[in-house]
């Protein structure tokens, strides 16, 4: 299929780039940036190549310029440059996450820290969190499980991810229309991989998201709910032998609080038998952005 070819619609855009479809609207009508086609029912259609000016105009207003300013850059700029630049911020962003782990695994702290700004610098928030902190997360979490690090090492780095992800949130927008969620880890759960990047996930998507963490009992749960009152609330299992705690305190959840929405994710969710699945499937989010977003407008 050719670039010039349109074959992604608007809500496929708004995921892949983690900007609302509102916002998109809203360009084209202002600055006439793009013009995607239409489709026999009048949806519009974007091309590879649109979706080359939109993440370039991205990564300028999320260095601090204003779209109106991107845009008139972006009239100075050759669009095959584009291409060649995404190709290029690839690679390094590859880099940089290789070796941002492996100065975490180190303890290496100050050469973390000049890793991190040094990717920052570069490139967009969205990518820096996509491309480097949130492939991190999942790697630090399998090494963990199959015994490739230590406890002391999961530990340290979810640590520093954790304190970075936590600032980086407060630079999200929230989009007040969306419904606010409550994330937690499971009852005597402690590790958090799994929570990170599902928040991760919904922050980048506008939801506020209330970030609890782990050792919250299940009474003190209720009471956060009962204040908050969140549309969805979600929880994280990460070891097997919790997983029957975590089942049983989402239970609870839903039984008293009957306009609240549980999901429970993590890797302990892979193990859980075909009989316990089906008895509680409207539960199980799954474990891949696809799955969570069919989770999320179920």
């Amino acid at each position: 299929m050719s670039r010039t070819e349109g074959k992604y619609n608007i809500k496929a855009v708004s995921n892949m780039l983690g900007i609302q479809a509102g916002t998109l609207r809203a360009w084209e009508r202002r600055y006439e940036i793009i013009k995607p086609v239409r489709n026999q029912a009048g949806h519009r259609l974007y091309t590879d190549e649109h979706i080359a000016i939109l993440k370039w105009l991205l990564n300028k207003v999320n260095k601090g310029f204003t779209i109106g300013q991107a845009v008139g850059l972006l009239e100075d700029h050759d669009l095959s440059d584009s291409v060649v630049e995404a190709g290029y911020e690839s690679d390094k962003a590859c880099a940089l996450k290789e070796e941002l782990f492996d100065a975490l695994l180190h303890f290496e702290e100050h050469k973390s820290n000049r890793i991190l700004d040094q990717a920052f610098g570069m490139f967009s928030i969205e990518k820096v969190m996509s491309d480097i902190l949130g492939k991190i997360l999942v790697e630090v979490g399998d090494k963990w499980e199959n015994n490739e690090i230590s406890s002391a090492h999961e530990h340290y780095v979810t640590a520093f991810l954790r304190t970075k992800i936590g600032s980086v949130f407060h630079n999200l927008p929230v989009d007040g229309l969306l419904p606010k969620v409550i994330c937690v880890c499971g009852p005597n759960e402690t590790h958090e991989i799994g929570l990170l990047i599902f928040t991760l996930y919904l922050r980048r998507r506008g939801y506020e998201v209330i970030y609890l963490g782990s050792g919250v009992p299940q009474e003190d749960l209720a009471i956060v709910v009962e204040e908050v009152k969140p549309k969805m609330l979600f929880m994280s299992c990460t070891l097997s032998i919790h997983l029957n705690d975590t089942l049983t305190a989402a239970r609870y959840i839903q039984d008293h609080f009957h306009n609240v929405r549980v999901g429970i994710g993590g890797s302990a969710t892979q193990h859980v038998s075909s009989e316990e699945k089906e008895k509680n499937a409207e539960m199980f989010v799954g474990f891949d952005p696809t799955s969570w977003e069919q989770w999320i407008r179920a």
